[in-house]
Parts: structure tokens; sequence; C-alpha cells
């Protein structure tokens, strides 16, 4: 039987209508009304997902308000490395670990009016978007800084034998850029840092993240204390999770990395789950954190590059995301940094240049922290 002439279940034929000329306009009317139908439920939908309902106008600037950008593309001009023509797209995100705003109490330490880069990863988005790799950069990396011109127009001179996160506290997000770039000779297409309250926010408004402990941890520096099994990290302890590093591995950086990857994989897989879309409320209200917590180049700098930059993600799952700290070794000189193993970490640039896999080869006799296994995903 022909689809046009199979009457749907449960819709009686109208009285009167049963000669062709009435069946035709019939299905023109009721085409239309679909057509129509499809076009409002895709409109709604849209404005559901976009905006969280109702008051649209309103709540899109409301969103559009709360975010701040910065013109990294300005503050570091034409001297960079060129962009990929591969599909494959590099965003530095960083965690900083100002103390100032109500971040002191998070996070421990004291509020001395500066900022460092506590957490710096780059995410390298494969060509199709769906798998990633992302490869960690410790803080304490000795590198040497190239001269770099922040945001508001300020020079700063190089320096050698720095910390990596002395970039940010130095000449903030277009020096942190400007260093990442001259290490690995990779464009960054994009940045986005986020602070200590706003990740505590973002973790209770998904309803905290499960994860599996293999040992006690225990570190009064980041108000941190788990005893060994499976948990359910609201904020604050998820917080203390990412930065603790004097209660798993050796204590040094290169552990809380560790247990910062593996968090991160538990997290997409808790986005994953949560159920955000099917309800508007919870959307709107985790857009409203996100928008007024993280810090993104100009060219993230609303919600509509925001919700297509993560719609552009959603097909990557924890599965299909390679994780590994930069190739470093301790320095002999100090045991609180570490050096660059430049051969190394030169396999990493390449793979992440060329949009192929980081092979294993990368790692392998590195610097790791000793922590690898004392986080899972439940």
């Amino acid at each position: 039987m022909a689809a046009e002439s199979t009457q749907g279940p449960g819709i009686p034929e109208e009285p009167g209508t049963a000669g062709p000329r009435h069946r035709a306009e019939g299905r023109r009317r009721r085409r239309r009304d679909r057509r129509t139908g499809l076009r409002v439920m895709a409109w709604t939908a849209a404005g559901i997902v976009v905006l969280g309902g109702t008051g649209a106008g309103y709540l899109y600037f409301k969103l559009n308000g709360n975010i701040d950008s910065v013109d990294i593309d300005q503050a570091l001009g034409a001297d960079r490395p060129e962009k990929a023509d591969n599909g494959s797209e590099n965003i530095l995100v960083l965690g900083s670990d100002t103390r100032s705003g109500g971040n002191e109490e998070l996070g421990g330490g004291t509020d001395d009016g500066t900022a460092r880069s506590d957490t710096a990863m780059i995410v390298h988005v494969h060509e199709g978007h769906r798998k990633a790799s992302v490869v960690s950069i410790p803080r304490d990396t000795v590198v040497d800084r190239p001269e770099c011109t922040d945001t508001e127009g300020g020079t700063h001179p190089a320096a050698t034998g720095v910390m990596f996160n002395s970039a940010y506290s130095t000449g903030g997000a277009a020096c942190a850029v400007k260093t990442v770039e001259s290490i690995t000779d990779l464009r960054m297409d994009h940045y986005l840092e986020i602070d200590f309250a706003g990740f505590q926010k973002l973790i209770d408004g998904l309803g905290g993240v499960e994860v599996t402990t293999t040992e006690d941890i225990e570190d009064p520096e980041s108000h941190l204390d788990l005893k060994a099994g499976t948990h359910r990290l609201d904020g604050e302890q998820a917080l203390g999770l990412v930065r603790t590093r004097h209660g798993v591995g050796d204590g040094s950086d290169l552990g809380r990395i560790q247990l910062q990857q593996a968090f991160l994989k538990a997290l997409l897989q808790q986005v994953r789950e949560v159920g955000v879309f099917t309800s508007p409320k919870k959307l709107y209200d985790l857009a409203d954190t996100a928008t007024k917590t993280v810090t993104t180049d100009s060219g993230l700098g609303s919600v509509n590059s925001l919700m297509s930059f993560a719609g552009g993600l959603k097909g990557i799952s924890p599965a299909r995301m390679q994780m590994v700290t930069m190739p470093v070794r301790y320095d002999p000189a100090d045991a609180n940094r570490v050096l660059l193993e430049k051969d190394k970490a030169q396999l990493v640039w390449t793979a992440l240049k060329n949009d192929e896999p980081i092979p294993g080869a990368a790692t392998e006799g590195t610097a790791a922290g000793q922590a690898g296994d004392v986080v899972s995903t439940s």
C-alpha cells in the first residue's frame, strides 16, 4: 500500500471526504500542518537547549553578559605557528589558582594578589570531533619563557629557567598561550580558563561525580580526606582531589596530574549520564554557572559560540580520549622541578600536528608521579 494512503492509527476519516479531490486536499493540509508543526517543534527545542526556557531574549543576554573573554589573537599578533588545515583544533585549558574572590578557603594558600595556572592542558580535538588527545603540562616544568604582550598591551621580557606557571602570573592568558606555542610549535586555536569557585559550583550543579579510590587520601592542604572505596564527590571534595599532591604518589605535581586526568574522565562520563538536556531548568542553571566561571578567547566569547563548540565535542566519550603528561624528567638540581624531555616531547607535538594518536614511545621511561592507579571511574 502506498505510504500516502496509509491512515494513521486512531484517526477516523471525516464524513464527506471520501472523494479523490477531498482526499488530495486533506493530504496537502496534513503535510502543511506536519511541516509547520515540525518547524515549531524544532525552534522550540532550539530555544530550550540554548536558552534554558522562557524569557529567551532576557536569558540570552544575561548568559552572554556573564562571559569574560580576552583577545588572544590581537595580543600575540602574527608571529605564531600556522593554523592546522586538517580539521583539528587545539585548545589550551587552564585552571587558575587565584586566591582572591573567596577562593582562598577553597584551595588553600594565601591571597598574594597574583594568579597562577595551577592546571594546564592542551586539548587536541581530532578531525571529525570524535576523539581527543589531552596533554597535561606540569606547572613545575622549568622553561624559557618568551617575550610576550598581555591583553592590555603591556610587554614582558623573556626569561630563562623559570617555572611554566609563571607565564600566566606574569602576563596572563596571552603570555601563557605564547609560552605553550613556543614549547610546542602548535597553534592554540582557543583558550579556556576556569577558577576554583566556579569548578566547585559546576560539580555541585551536576549532582557530584562518582569515582573509586584504591587507597586512603588525606591532604590537609587541599582539605581532602577520603577512605579507599567508591565516593560521589561534591564540589569541595572534587576540588580537593584535583589539587592534592601531598596525599598520593610521590607527592609531586606529576601525581596530581594523574589524579586530574582520572577525574576528568569520570566528569565526562557524568555529564553524558546526567540528562542535562532533558531538563531546561538544569541546563540553564549549569549554563549560568559555567558562563560566570570561564574566561575564554574572543572566538568563544558568546553563548552561541560556546554552545556550538560544546556541541561539537559531545560525541567524544571518555574511551575516545588519550591522556598523557608532557614528557619530563625530574630536575637533579631541585626535587620540586621537572625538565622537558625534548626528543620525546617532539614525538607528541609531531603527532598532534599531523592529527595522529600520540605514540607510546613518547612517554616511555619519563617521570610519572606514581599515582596512576589511585583513582578510577566507578
